[in-house]
C-alpha cells in the first residue's frame, strides 16, 4: 500500500540553541529575505498533508509565520529527537517526516522516495536519508507509532538520533544524486554563502 502526501506530518526542527550561530534561532535567519524555515516548509508542504515547526523559543513569530508550533516535552534542548517526539505526540497523521530547519535546498521528490522505501521493506518502520556513505539521520519518513519507542529511549537518557535509528527497523535512503540538497547553513558565513551561490546562479 502506497503512502499518500496526505498521511504525513511534516515537523520542521527548529528548537535548537544556534551555538553556531551566535546563540540566534536559526530557523528565523533570513536567506534572501525569507527566514530559513520558509525556504524548507516551500520545499516540503507540496510533498506531505501537514506541517508542524518545533520550536523552543520564538513561538508567536512562528505562528505569525503561519505554522502550528509544538514545543520540546523535555527541558534544557535536548536535541532534536525530543522535537521528533514533540511531533509525534501531536501528529494526527500515520506518518511523520522529521527535517532541520537548516536545509533550505531539500529534494523536491524527498518524501516520495521515502515513501517508496517503507513501501518496498515491510519490516521497516522508519526510512533514513544518507547520501552516499553520509547519513543524514534528522531527514527520516517514519511511523507515527514510533513514539513509545522514542519517549522510551528519551527516558533512559539516550540522545543521539542514530544511536535510536539503531535500535529500529530501518531503511537506509542513498540521495547521492541530490547530496548537495542536504548542505546545513550552520553558520552566518553558511548564510551568505549560499546567498551568494543563488545571486550568481540566477
Amino acid at each position: 500500500m502506497s503512502i499518500a502526501a496526505a498521511d504525513i506530518t511534516a515537523v520542521v526542527l527548529a528548537g535548537g540553541q544556534g551555538r553556531r550561530m551566535d546563540g540566534v534561532d536559526k530557523g528565523l535567519v533570513l536567506l534572501d529575505g525569507a527566514p530559513l524555515v520558509e525556504h524548507v516548509v516551500a520545499r516540503i508542504a507540496p510533498q506531505v498533508g501537514a506541517i508542524v515547526v518545533n520550536a523552543n523559543r520564538n513561538a508567536e513569530r512562528y505562528r505569525a509565520l503561519g505554522y502550528d508550533v509544538v514545543a520540546d516535552a523535555l527541558p534544557g534542548y535536548a536535541g532534536p529527537l525530543a522535537g521528533i517526539a514533540a511531533a509525534l505526540a501531536v501528529a494526527q497523521t500515520p506518518y511523520v517526516l522529521s527535517v532541520p530547519c537548516d536545509t533550505p535546498g531539500l529534494p523536491d521528490d524527498l518524501v516520495p522516495r521515502l515513501a517508496h522505501a517503507l513501501d518496498l521493506h515491510d519490516s521497516a518502520i522508519i526510512a533514513v536519508a544518507r547520501t552516499g556513505a553520509q547519513l543524514q539521520p534528522v531527514v527520516a519518513l517514519m511511523q507515527r507509532a514510533v513514539g513509545p519507542a522514542l519517549a522510551t529511549f528519551l527516558a533512559g537518557g539516550g540522545r543521539k538520533v542514530d544511536a535510536w535509528h539503531a535500535t529500529l527497523p530501518a531503511v537506509h535512503v542513498d540521495f547521492a544524486d541530490e547530496a548537495d540538497a542536504f548542505t546545513n547553513l550552520n553558520t552566518r558565513a553558511d548564510v551568505a554563502a549560499s546567498a551568494a551561490h543563488a545571486r550568481r546562479s540566477r
